[in-house]
């Protein structure tokens, strides 16, 4: 048997024309409870756009400390995908009554 430790696959960054990786773009700062930040970036995930997270000021060491950064998170995503990422996380839930018609 080979055993591995392997990272899982995740949406890959885009490439351009030229076989260059995409240019990032800023998308949202997200502010808030670990919770906040682990709903966006699962959102982006699962719908396949890839994503760059920075913690501005000592937003790692807050993350460090005490788990999550306590002045939040900013997202970057490829500036191809930036109108579908913003799309994803703006985007309102459907409630279902139900009531199958």
């Amino acid at each position: 048997m080979d055993w591995k430790f392997k990272k899982p696959d995740g949406p890959h960054w885009p490439k351009d024309e030229n076989g260059e990786p995409v240019a990032p773009v800023y998308l949202k700062h997200i502010s808030g409870g670990p919770l906040d930040l682990e709903v966006a970036l699962n959102l982006l995930q699962a719908y396949g756009i890839p994503h760059v997270s920075e913690y501005p000021n000592n937003g790692q060491f807050g993350k460090l400390i005490l788990g999550h950064p306590p002045s939040g998170m900013e997202i970057f995503v490829p500036e191809t995908m930036l109108e579908e990422a913003q799309n994803v996380l703006s985007a309102k839930p459907v409630e279902d009554d139900g009531d199958a018609e």
